[in-house]
């Protein structure tokens, strides 16, 4: 459906302002929005400027159209010039210079919703401009549209100057709002651009908190199997001796009962050494389970005192020789911790030494950049290549001989103290001898002044 609403004869630059100001009072009489006024009235006023530059005349039809339910404004345009020979080669261009022929038609496309153009060779060219109407926008009958007309004709008197004035007033105010469209969209880009960012950091700390939580669920598995392992081992090494309690206990029970005393004397020393056997052993246990503990008291610690304790309260024999480096530091540690390492380290010393009466054994101690190392070496019988990462296991004690006075705990005991410091432990041996080094942190070495 098509209603006419005024014609426009374009002969001159008067007619193409008086088409550009009867688009604005159209669009406006129709209820369109400022912004919208100013484009359909530009698009129409582009094509007009066509006319009389490229052909010298033409006319400009308004009328009210019906496309797919929409209400549109349209205004028509057509001359009767040579046409546009290569029409397709500037619709096909997304953009143009400035003063470059075909500018204003891609201008218009632009600037309407609905845009159609027909041009033959000696017939002329015909252009359809539409911009759609707002839905909310008043009902228009065929009386308002003559009235329309009626005010138009007796609106002769037009102004180049005020009409050019009051489109740049018009153009300006659309460039403020888009300014200001252009000010609120930045202010969201930056906004969005801070979330983003925010949103990295969250996605980052939650990466770091999985990671740890993963290295903890590792950690834990560790010291669960490493708790199985220990609870298994355990409760096999305590059943052992019980047994054998248990057994001696009946054995003396017997021998009382038939009044055999002597052999009853017999026995009880060896009911001793099971018990003797079950109290290191449950000694070694809890010296385990104690081991890394990180809240036990930390003290000034002079190691040429602690060494001393530490060799007078072993059973050395008299044959045993046993050498101390004279300047071994003053730490800031846990007193504990350094007693049950070199007390297990020269403990085994002396437990697996196959010629005591030949014994000897050394504690030395160097500084580096980062850490102290501690040595306890002796000329004992030697560990065995395949059995020097072994013995550091609980009830690994790499020897072929037995111990009756040993737990298997020791060197387990060693590790575990030294790595909660953050540190190693290792054994050199190749023939004989053994050579035991730990490392302890140089930040608990108190420096003398």
């Amino acid at each position: 459906m098509q209603r006419s609403i005024l014609r426009i004869d374009i002969n001159n630059e008067l007619d193409v302002v008086l088409a550009y100001k009867r688009a604005m009072q159209l669009s406006e009489r129709l209820g369109m929005q400022q912004a919208n006024q100013t484009k359909f009235a530009t698009a129409v006023s582009e094509i007009c400027r066509n006319v009389i530059e490229y052909v010298g005349n033409g006319t400009i039809q308004y009328s009210l159209t019906e496309v797919a339910g929409y209400q549109y404004l349209e205004a028509l345009v057509t001359d009767r010039g040579r046409g546009i020979g290569n029409l397709e080669f500037i619709l096909s261009r997304s953009e143009y210079g400035h003063n470059v022929r075909g500018t204003g038609i891609i201008n218009s496309k632009k600037l309407t919703d609905l845009f159609e153009i027909e041009s033959d060779f000696e017939r002329g060219t015909r252009v359809r401009l539409s911009k759609r109407l707002p839905q909310t926008g008043p009902v228009i009958s065929r009386g308002t549209l003559e009235n329309w007309v009626q005010e138009f004709e007796q609106d002769t008197d037009i102004s180049p100057y005020a009409e050019i004035k009051s489109q740049n007033m018009q153009l300006l105010e659309v460039l403020e709002q888009l300014r200001l469209r252009n000010l609120e969209a930045e202010q969201q880009l930056q906004e969005i651009r801070r979330l983003n960012t925010q949103l990295q950091q969250y996605n980052q700390d939650i990466n770091q908190l999985l990671e740890e939580r993963e290295q903890r669920n590792k950690l834990l598995q560790e010291v669960n199997q490493s708790l199985d392992s220990f609870a298994h081992t355990v409760s096999h090494d305590l059943r052992a001796p019980l047994q054998n309690i248990n057994g001696i206990a009946t054995a003396l029970e017997a021998c009382l009962e038939a009044g055999q005393l002597e052999e009853a004397n017999r026995v009880f020393p060896m009911l001793r050494q099971q018990t003797q056997k079950m109290d290191r052993l449950i000694t070694g246990i809890l010296a385990y389970s104690l081991a890394g503990h990180h809240n036990l008291p930390k003290k000034a610690l002079d190691l040429q005192v602690l060494l001393y304790q530490v060799i007078s309260s072993l059973n050395v024999p008299a044959q045993f020789r046993i050498e101390v480096q004279e300047d071994l530091p003053v730490l800031y540690t846990q007193e504990v911790y350094l007693y049950q390492v070199f007390s297990n380290l020269i403990s085994n010393a002396i437990k697996y030494h196959d010629q005591p009466e030949q014994a000897t054994v050394q504690v030395t101690y160097t500084a580096e950049k980062e850490w102290l190392y501690f040595a306890v070496e002796d000329n004992g019988p030697g560990i065995a290549a395949e059995a020097q990462q072994e013995i550091f296991n609980m009830y690994e004690t790499g020897q072929s001989f037995a111990t009756p006075d040993s737990s298997g705990l020791g060197l387990s005991i060693v590790r575990k103290i030294v790595e909660e410091k953050g540190g190693k432990v290792w054994v050199e041996s190749q023939g004989r001898g053994s050579r035991f080094t730990f490392t302890w942190p140089k930040t608990e070495l108190i420096q003398e002044s």
